[in-house]
């Protein structure tokens, strides 16, 4: 499927937009290995989304070719800037789903916003801190064994990391230029929000869930190595209009590693048929 975007402004910036499919608009919050990141174009996941719904997916501060933003310096800065991007689209309300980080900024938004957020759905997403439980490092990770091995990061996206998705997505060595470049700039935004250890988490969201009382559902896999199950439990419980569907034998990718089933949960929750 080809990559189409267009270019909106929010607050000031540039944001890339990739929009695909058809029906209703669905509002999608990239995560790291998503499209804006790892891959420079539309997953299987999104292709399968795009037979249902209008997939909007606008790229983060840095990534793709949305504008560097230096004045982001916490989550807040980041959840001000997406409201404004909503409003650039010209979207009263949403329906919302974000993977990973993206599910964090998701979360994030409900919480700050919810008269906005009719529909929400987090997949493997990160953003609470639960002591004891922390979230993977995924900054070191980053970082090659020997030089080439991405073996490590992969463990912390995938249940099965030398899965052929897996390895298609984080290989081992040099990726294309395009590819190196797109992960380098969402390590960029990641860093400007998440690097403060045991990373990716806002004290005080867990206790700001209850804000947003729409209907929500929180994916997740069993075998995360990333973002712990138990933030998954967090969310359900912290969210009161929350169901929770577990993958067993997934890990931090269900979008990734289980397609078929977080589409079909996705269609199921926000009320899309298949076309």
């Amino acid at each position: 499927m080809t990559m189409h975007t267009r270019h909106i402004t929010a607050g000031g910036y540039k944001v890339t937009v990739a929009d695909t499919g058809s029906g209703s608009p669905l509002v999608y919050l990239h995560g790291f290995v998503d499209v804006h990141a790892a891959s420079v174009g539309w997953l299987p996941f999104h292709e399968a989304l795009a037979q249902s719904f209008t997939v909007i997916a606008p790229a983060f501060p840095a990534c793709a070719d949305s504008d560097e933003d230096e004045d982001i310096e916490t989550i807040d800065d980041v959840a001000f800037r997406w409201i404004e991007v909503i409003d650039a689209l010209g979207l009263a309300t949403v329906d919302l789903a974000g993977a990973c980080f993206g599910g964090w900024v998701a979360a994030e938004l409900a919480v700050r916003h919810p008269e906005r957020v009719n529909r929400l759905a987090l997949i493997g997403a990160s953003g609470l801190y639960l002591p004891g439980k922390p979230i993977g490092d995924l900054f070191i990770e980053m970082q090659p064994r020997n030089g080439s091995d991405y073996a490590g990061l992969r463990q912390l996206f995938f249940a099965h990391p030398e899965a052929p998705e897996a390895l298609a997505l984080l290989p081992n060595g040099r990726a294309s230029m395009d590819v190196e470049l797109s992960r380098f700039k969402a390590m960029r935004y990641c860093s400007r929000v998440g690097f403060r250890p045991p990373y990716f988490y806002n004290r005080k969201l867990r206790q700001r869930l209850a804000r947003y009382q729409g209907p929500a559902l929180v994916i997740a896999g069993d075998a995360d190595r990333m973002v712990p199950i138990a933030h998954a439990h967090a969310y359900k419980d912290g969210l009161a209009g929350a169901s929770l569907r577990v993958l067993p034998g997934c890990g931090h990718s269900p979008h990734v590693e289980r397609v078929q089933e977080t589409v079909a949960a996705l269609r199921a929750f926000f009320g899309a048929v298949l076309r």
